[in-house]
């Protein structure tokens, strides 16, 4: 069992994905940063769709009620077992009464944090993670607050303390450059707004603001401006997490896991290779979007898929 000392903020349980019922407005609230979570089971030698913990922000406090494995992967974080500074990505063994303590994230956004025992709680449609919006899924469908106790059964006190070499761990530092394709409404906008989707040298800047959580991230710069004779709007229909929408003010919207449906133009979608660095963009970063095209995405997915199921088979 695990102990909540102190929950951070927005700690939820998560996992790989709730998938197939987008045609009845469930979205797949997965772990926003998938290659994070992957290399936490890896470590763990969990089953890949297991229950983890995702946090923003300083100062979670977990008590560990019997002796397991734990690990951190997601942001680089200041963290500590029995004020014993501890490093991420690396698989550490707490004893009975352990506490740890998360006191800063030093870089990124989101970290995730695991066990190696399974979190006893009822799948939701197929799923153990969080639905915030529909209060359903993971820990009673909200966040884990100070005095709630995960039950965990199959718990394993012995296993190798495996790592994640540095070479291995991304850069969750800003300025956050993100490679999109065109949308299905590029042609709405003016020539020089949608020139960075036919300019592969170009780049569009934007900030992000204070308005971000797992449904998406604003941004605001220069706005998008769109051709005089089009609707500003489109006729609601179904969106990808990774939509690059655009409201009528033409200050995009760059949509996560929590959404299956919009009515803003799709200017863009964000290559599959960098939807993780998207669980890392902070309030006041910098974001460039820069155009690649399909084959491109698809080849640099494929690669980075490949390297990391190579690395977990070969160690």
């Amino acid at each position: 069992m695990i102990e909540v000392a102190g929950a951070g903020f927005l700690s939820i349980i998560v996992d790989s994905g709730r998938y197939g019922h987008a045609h009845i407005g469930v979205p797949p609230s997965y772990a926003l940063d998938r290659f994070s979570y992957v290399l936490l089971q890896y470590l763990l030698d969990n089953p890949n769709n297991a229950p983890a913990i995702e946090v923003m922000g300083n100062d979670l406090r977990l008590r560990f009620a019997e002796e397991m494995i734990f690990a951190i992967t997601g942001a680089k974080v200041a963290a500590t077992l029995d004020d014993i500074p501890i490093p991420g990505w690396s698989a550490i063994k707490a004893r009975k009464g352990s506490f740890l303590r998360v006191r800063e994230v030093k870089e990124g956004l989101r970290y995730y944090i695991g066990f190696s025992g399974t979190m006893d709680i009822g799948p939701v449609l197929g799923s153990h993670t969080t639905n915030l919006e529909c209060n359903f899924g993971g820990f009673h469908g909200r966040p884990l607050i100070k005095g709630d106790t995960i039950p965990l059964k199959n718990v394993r006190a012995r296993g190798e303390l495996k790592m994640v070499p540095d070479t291995m761990i991304p850069s969750m530092q800003e300025p956050h450059m993100i490679r999109v394709i065109a949308g299905p409404e590029a042609d709405r906008f003016v020539p020089r707004s949608a020139a960075f989707l036919s300019n592969r040298k170009d780049a569009v800047f934007f900030n992000a603001t204070s308005r971000l959580n797992r449904t998406g991230v604003r941004l605001e710069g220069t706005p998008f401006e769109f051709r005089q004779e089009v609707e500003k709007s489109i006729i609601s229909e179904g969106i990808l997490p990774g939509t690059v929408q655009v409201p009528p003010d033409g200050l995009p919207i760059i949509s996560l896991a929590e959404r299956t449906v919009g009515g803003y133009a799709r200017i863009a979608m964000v290559a599959d290779i960098d939807m993780d660095r998207l669980a890392h963009i902070k309030p006041r970063d910098r974001v460039f979007l820069r155009a690649i095209d399909i084959d491109e995405a698809d080849r640099l997915w494929r690669a980075r898929r490949d390297a990391l199921s190579f690395y977990c088979k070969k160690q």
